[in-house]
């Protein structure tokens, strides 16, 4: 079983600590939340993991190897980072710009039959077929996350990092994106890793939620259990509740704590 892991992990930007020790095994088949205020390191845990960062202190390693450590080509098949904000530049359309998530397999005679299949299947996981003659600059904001996510999974990845996929999204494509990660994982058995600042679908999405505060881990559970009053109150300085929704727990935020 292949195995994502952070062991003893730290980085500095001059005196701060960004991240502090902190130690995590990420597993296939779950999709794994990583929360926390601003500044929390979230992002940090990220770079880190994708190898884009080299951490002060700690390793990462992928099934016992320095991530750092595998040839470009080899990381880049096994692991797909989605950056957040990530822009589009190209004014090229839907099916293009999905194919280059097969840069890693490409050849000097571009793209095989084998790379258009891939591209199709993940175009059809993401639900971006429409979008294939469509250019990709112009599409609206929850369509491009799609279009972002399956040009990452048409290098048919083992893990998916995505550094905030649903900011900005209205609540319907918030619903899409965690109902598609679910099925990542689920269906597909990837493992998937994303950082959020929506607690609530966090609380909706997630098997497993890593609280992180000032760079240190503070909680690591499941969500109703990494999510709870107290880890918010330390992590968030805010009063809240679990409440018991229709479709599972959800949060209510009270107010500051005092």
């Amino acid at each position: 079983m292949s195995l994502l892991s952070v062991e003893h992990l730290s980085v500095r930007l001059g005196d701060k600590a960004v991240l502090d020790d902190v130690s995590a095994a990420f597993a296939p088949g779950l999709v794994t939340a990583v929360v926390g205020p601003n500044g929390a390191g979230k992002s940090t845990l990220l770079d880190c993991l994708a190898a884009l960062r080299r951490p002060d202190a700690g390793r990462v390693t992928l099934d016992g190897r320095g991530v750092r450590d595998l040839p470009s080509r080899e990381r880049a098949r096994r692991i797909a980072y989605l950056p957040q904000n990530a822009e589009i530049a190209w004014a090229v359309d839907g099916r293009t710009f999905v194919g280059l998530g097969r840069t890693p397999y490409v050849g000097a005679w571009g793209l095989t039959a084998e790379d258009n299949v891939a591209v199709e299947r993940a175009m059809a996981v993401t639900g971006v077929e429409g979008f294939a003659d469509r250019v990709v600059s112009t599409l609206s904001g929850g369509e491009r996350a799609r279009v972002l996510i399956a040009r990452a999974l048409a290098g048919d990845p083992q893990w998916l990092l995505a550094d905030e996929p649903l900011a900005g999204l209205d609540p319907g494509h918030v619903l899409d994106a965690c109902d598609l990660f679910r099925r990542l994982a689920d269906e597909e058995g990837r493992g998937v890793i994303v950082t959020l600042h929506d607690l609530d679908a966090a609380m909706r999405v997630a098997d497993r939620v890593i609280v992180l505060a000032e760079g240190r881990g503070l909680a690591d559970g499941a969500p109703v259990e990494a999510l709870s009053p107290a880890v918010l109150k330390a992590a968030y300085g805010v009063e809240a509740c679990t409440l018991n929704g229709t479709h599972g727990p959800v949060l209510e935020m009270v107010g500051r704590a005092r």
